[in-house]
């Protein structure tokens, strides 16, 4: 995190992954606009789901037909993973899939961006850079053999708000593309998620976590985004044990 921004928004420098953990979006055209949500509670009116967002943004800008939106929430709510930002990208993508929209990927960004800093990331996924607020994105490979991924959450969501509120801007000597360019088992002392320390502070299991992955034998663990879930890498298939067995909510082999 480099420093808060004129605009209210802060300048970032961090490295996003996509995998292949998922929400279930279902959209059929329909006489009125209907969102219905099942799956994992999500707080907020059907008005603030960012689903609706991106129904409504589009409509703002194209004469579309009204649809039906079923949402199966699978990712946790305020987990750091980015879960309400890819569905608001997956339903930009299917509508203009669905209604034959004549929308080019240059807009489809900007659009995207207008729902939440992440957003444009999730328009073509993989691995990405990301600086600005996040709407500035470029393409790399960072130095990731085949490893085994896990995803640890102790069941706290961390709103987006509440973490930047407690963070403290601070500037790295050495960029995050850099860093992602040398070999994973250095990542440890030099990638450094800059909410760990006001996080970790206000909730001590999310640290302990992070410790615990490193005990039982990860090669790079870390908050992910701004938390609560906490990731990381292993060389192989591992097989967790006690409270990280417990709280696993994703695990598979990244190639």
């Amino acid at each position: 995190m480099l420093s808060k921004r004129p605009d209210g928004f802060h300048e970032i420098d961090t490295g996003i992954l996509e995998i292949p953990f998922y929400d279930i979006l279902e959209i059929t055209k329909s006489d009125k606009f209907e969102f219905i949500q099942s799956g994992i509670g999500v707080d907020g009116s059907v008005e603030d789901n960012l689903c609706t967002r991106a129904f409504k943004l589009l409509k703002r800008y194209y004469d579309i037909s009204n649809v039906r939106i079923h949402l199966r929430k699978q990712i946790p709510i305020g987990a750091g993973l980015g879960g309400g930002s890819s569905d608001a990208v997956a339903v930009l993508k299917s509508l203009i899939q669905l209604l034959e929209l004549d929308i080019a990927k240059d807009e489809l960004l900007v659009l995207s961006a207008q729902l939440g800093s992440d957003c444009p990331f999730f328009v073509d996924g993989g691995v990405q850079l990301a600086s600005g607020r996040g709407e500035i994105l470029k393409n790399i490979k960072a130095d990731m053999p085949s490893c085994y991924v896990v995803l640890i959450n102790p069941d706290i969501s961390i709103s987006t708000q509440e973490a930047y509120s407690m963070i403290s801007c601070a500037k790295s000597l050495t960029s995050v593309e850099n860093i992602l360019s040398q070999p994973m088992n250095t990542w440890r002392n030099q990638l450094v998620n800059d909410f760990e320390k006001s996080v970790f502070e206000a909730y001590p299991a999310i640290k302990d976590i992070k410790n615990e992955l490193y005990n039982q034998g990860a090669v790079y663990a870390s908050l992910s985004g701004s938390g609560s879930t906490v990731f990381a890498f292993f060389k192989e298939q591992v097989e967790l044990t006690g409270s990280l067995k417990e709280n696993l909510i994703y695990a598979s082999q990244l190639h």
